[in-house]
């Protein structure tokens, strides 16, 4: 029986990408790499559906469109290479959350009762890691995830997701400038270059 793709994007395109289409399966880590400004994020942006798009995007073969926008942001999720915080302390930003799930990423309970301002990127970074993985998405839209994180603190963050997406049979897509990221994480990997997107050898 031929398997069903987690996700699917058929000819989607933005102002600066071309039409692409391709899928991600279940269990499976496709990276994505390019030249600064070549769409990378205009791409998971359009996948998650927060920025116009031409083509269909589809998740077990349910179009974006038929789908609500909270529920479909919800179902695929993205982590942005900045971070949004609304409240005033980072704890108000989740309903819960444990020491031991801190702790994964190298983190401190007393980072809860500090106010946005006060973490840094690599704090929020991770802390937006875990809100995101709360939501429980079928499918992670990651850009650049562990960016400006130390090697320890990066291999953290890697070893998290990977585990997520093993035990949740997620799908992923993963913007990485690191080659040996890629090859460390990636089921397949693809460029994207002058608006073009094609798979590539790791």
């Amino acid at each position: 029986m031929e398997k069903i793709a987690k996700l699917t994007l058929k000819e989607l395109s933005t102002l600066h990408l071309r039409p692409t289409s391709f899928s991600v399966e279940r269990a499976e880590i496709v990276t994505l790499n390019g030249p600064s400004g070549a769409g990378k994020s205009l791409l998971l942006r359009s996948i998650c559906d927060l920025i116009e798009h031409q083509g269909d995007v589809m998740l077990n073969n349910i179009s974006v469109r038929t789908i609500a926008a909270h529920q479909w942001r919800k179902d695929v999720g993205m982590l942005a290479a900045e971070s949004y915080w609304w409240h005033e302390r980072m704890g108000d930003h989740f309903d819960s959350i444990s020491n031991a799930e801190l702790s994964q990423l190298g983190l401190s309970p007393k980072l809860l009762k500090q106010h946005t301002s006060e973490c840094s990127t690599g704090e929020r970074q991770r802390l937006a890691l875990l809100r995101l993985l709360q939501n429980q998405p079928q499918v992670l839209l990651l850009d650049e995830p562990t960016s400006g994180l130390d090697q320890g603190s990066a291999r953290q963050v890697e070893a998290l997701i990977l585990d997520y997406i093993k035990d949740n049979q997620a799908a992923a897509i993963w913007v990485s400038h690191d080659p040996e990221q890629c090859r460390r994480v990636a089921t397949r990997h693809f460029q994207i270059e002058n608006g073009l997107i094609q798979e590539a050898a790791l």
